[in-house]
């Protein structure tokens, strides 16, 4: 049975040299002069020692310049320096060209995997921890500009100069030749064998980068819970293992680079020697017509093989060590988007939501349901509010409407179409979600607020921040508006961002505002403040509220009851009070805990 061809590992590297394919062919021709050039030195060194009659040179020089030896010397060794400068310039604007085009690449790629995980459903995201995304669009996207860059210029040279060093050296000497010849086999061997024990290494070493990134990551993230607990000492002990363990794990496969240079080095000697010991032989003893400068080009032609033969071991050594980051990178570029746009451009048209027989599943397996027949319809511009235990589905729920998850079975509808339909941009347009741990970005309020809608005026940012009740800390700055909200807005306190997150969601002025959980940072009266002012200044929107706090949800149109991802009941407070054990046990239980917090 024939089988598919399994798509190749460098499937995403030429469509991000898409612009730098100049550049790539530049430095290859710029690296194809030099070695023609270098090629040419130990034939002018041959001219300059030797001036036998039948010497290629000799056509290229008027008689009585080679009859003057000294001024023949001296003309040879002034076109050596000529040729020796411009092989040097044709290496430098290689360089600079195959910089210019791994760097292009190196951006172009990092651009494609920033593109790729935004367009990561949260299913998507859960496959990849944060820390190794990081270390993938950074580490891995530098290891292989760095081999790029070797490549563009070494994968060339390498290989002509090999062949051309071998064919002037069989042009001098044929058996002579033969002995460095023999070289290449042995070097050869040692680069797979090399290769095969390298690339595991390297895996192991990415992996170790990971766990190190991934503890860096947590302790900068809860640093101030660090302090809180006085667990300074414990955190250095625990980055200072995953730093040791990364360090070990380095050690191992750069020890395996280190093995190229010193069998360079004694293969290189290995057949000058031969060569100097034969050669020298031959010459004095007259044995055959090799001359001095022969047999010198012939030295010169051997280190210049065996070298472009090492830096070609360095340049596999670290296409093994790219070969594990490509993988990695791969692994992101090809993860399956399982939610994707609906062939509908329609806008949603009102806030009326419908949940017809949902059941949902984080792992896709019936057997393990999150949330188990939902059937649920919510008006346009109704107040709705869910309540329930922790890990009953509540979050779950109402991330099914901006398609955040997809449904395992069951329709999801909002303004009366199914969310599948709408492309993604104009689904989520219409809906504004407060989540429990939102971000807040570097930058002004002003800025973060127009998240939102990037052409809210100053206006409108004031009307939303007066709703969420953030104008109140906002006039306390000296710059208001402007003022700079430093990494994770650790300038502000609590329930200060999280009253900027609702201001931003309510600046999108959206047809459906979800707050989960969102008013549980601030503090009762805040909350009330903020509850009233959205029934009065969003008449239109549809307000779904997710609370853990009966007293937060009371006034709305209705409430949701879920219980182990079931929906057990809906209705207003007084109906819920009266027929749902559930919700009653959990009103007693919160009444009773304020009344002894107030006794």
């Amino acid at each position: 049975m024939h089988q598919p061809k399994k798509p190749g590992i460098l499937r995403h590297v030429k469509p991000n040299l898409k612009g730098y394919g100049g550049w790539t062919a530049a430095s290859a021709i710029f690296i194809s002069l030099e070695v023609l050039l270098e090629v040419l030195i130990p034939m002018l060194v041959d001219g300059g020692l030797s001036r036998k009659e039948e010497f290629l040179l000799k056509s290229w020089f008027p008689p009585e310049l080679i009859a003057n030896q000294t001024r023949f010397v001296l003309t040879v060794g002034g076109i050596m320096v000529i040729t020796a400068c411009l092989s040097m310039a044709c290496g430098v604007m290689s360089g600079v060209a195959s910089s210019i085009a791994s760097q292009g690449f190196a951006r172009n790629l990092r651009a494609a995997l920033l593109e790729k995980i935004q367009s990561f459903s949260f299913a998507n995201t859960d496959h990849f921890s944060a820390s190794s995304l990081i270390t993938r669009a950074t580490t891995d996207v530098n290891t292989m500009r760095n081999t790029m860059q070797q490549m563009i210029r070494t994968m060339v040279r390498a290989p002509f100069m090999v062949i051309m060093a071998s064919v002037m050296a069989l042009s001098i000497s044929g058996h002579l030749a033969a002995i460095f010849l023999l070289a290449i086999p042995i070097l050869a061997v040692t680069l797979v064998v090399l290769m095969r024990i390298g690339q595991p290494r390297f895996k192991a070493m990415l992996r170790k980068f990971d766990g190190m990134n991934h503890a860096v990551q947590e302790n900068l993230i809860g640093i101030r819970v660090v302090k809180a607990f006085v667990r300074g000492d414990y955190e250095s002990k625990r980055f200072e293992d995953t730093a040791e363990e990364l360090r070990h794990a380095q050690l191992a496969s750069s020890r395996l680079f280190t093995l190229t240079g010193p069998i360079q080095m004694l293969v290189m000697w290995g057949c000058s020697i031969i060569l100097l010991y034969t050669g020298g032989h031959e010459i004095l003893f007259r044995t055959t017509g090799l001359t001095t400068g022969q047999l010198m080009s012939l030295v010169s032609y051997t280190s210049q093989a065996v070298s472009a033969l090492t830096m070609l071991s360095w340049v596999v050594m670290a296409i093994s060590r790219t070969q594990a980051s490509l993988y990695r990178i791969n692994e992101v570029l090809d993860e399956q988007i399982d939610i994707a746009d609906g062939s509908s451009d329609a806008k949603v048209a009102d806030g009326s939501v419908d949940f017809e027989d949902v059941c949902f599943s984080y792992t896709k397996d019936p057997d393990k349901l999150a949330l188990r027949h939902i059937d649920l319809h919510i008006k346009s511009g109704e107040t709705v509010g869910v309540i329930g235990g922790t890990g009953e589905g509540k979050s779950t729920l109402v991330s099914l409407i901006p398609r955040f998850y997809d449904t395992l079975s069951g329709t999801v509808k909002v303004g009366g179409r199914n969310v599948r339909d709408y492309t993604l941009e104009n689904l989520r347009d219409g809906v504004s979600m407060v989540l429990q741990n939102g971000a807040l970005f570097s930058g002004t309020i002003a800025a973060n607020l127009r998240w939102g809608d990037p052409d809210a005026s100053e206006e409108r940012l004031r009307e939303a921040c007066a709703i969420a009740c953030a104008d109140e800390f906002i006039d306390r700055f000296p710059e208001g508006y402007d003022t700079v909200l430093e990494q994770n807005a650790a300038n502000l306190s609590g329930g200060q961002r999280q009253r900027l997150r609702i201001a931003r969601a309510i600046v999108k002025q959206p047809k459906i505002l979800i707050l989960d959980d969102s008013t549980s940072p601030v503090d009762m009266p805040t909350d009330e403040h903020i509850r009233k002012a959205l029934r009065t200044a969003m008449p239109g929107t549809t307000k779904i509220i997710i609370a853990q706090r009966i007293a937060s949800i009371m006034t709305c149109d209705r409430i949701v009851v879920l219980d182990e991802g079931s929906l057990s009941d809906v209705g207003t407070h007084r109906e819920l009070m009266s027929r749902s054990q559930i919700y009653r046990d959990v009103y007693d239980s919160q009444m009773r805990e304020e009344a002894e917090q107030h006794a």
